[in-house]
C-alpha cells in the first residue's frame, strides 16, 4: 500500500481525534509536541534493547511500531502548528536533488 503524505497525514489526524474522544484525552496547545518527544524516548528505548544496551527484550516489529508512532505524532505536530510539511521538505532537503553541481550540503 502506497500513501501520499497527505493521505497518511489525514488518517493519523482522523484517528487521533477518535483515539482522544474514546480516552477523554485534552490535546491542548503543546500535547503534540510532547507526544512527538514521549514517542522518541520510546523509539530511543527500543534501539538501546534492540542494540543490546537495555535490558529487556528486542522486537525489530517494535522498534518499526515505535518508528511509526513518532511519525504520526510528528504529522499531528505539523497539522497543529499550521506546517506544511511536504513544502518544508521541498525547501529543506528536496531541493538538492534538482541542484546540478554538487554543493556542501547544509542541514
Amino acid at each position: 500500500m502506497s500513501l501520499t503524505l497527505l493521505d497518511l497525514s489525514t488518517s493519523v489526524l482522523r484517528i487521533s481525534d477518535i483515539y482522544a474522544a474514546e480516552h477523554g484525552i485534552e490535546r491542548s496547545g503543546d500535547w503534540a509536541l510532547l507526544k512527538v518527544q514521549e514517542e522518541l524516548g520510546e523509539l530511543t528505548a527500543e534501539h538501546l534493547r534492540m542494540s543490546g544496551r537495555a535490558r529487556g527484550t528486542a522486537d525489530a516489529g517494535r522498534l518499526g511500531d515505535e518508528a511509526a508512532d513518532v511519525l504520526g505524532m510528528l504529522l499531528i505536530y505539523c497539522d497543529r502548528a499550521g506546517i506544511d510539511l511536504e513544502q518544508a521538505m521541498q525547501r529543506k532537503w528536496l531541493h538538492w536533488l534538482e541542484q546540478k553541481p554538487p554543493r556542501q550540503l547544509d542541514l
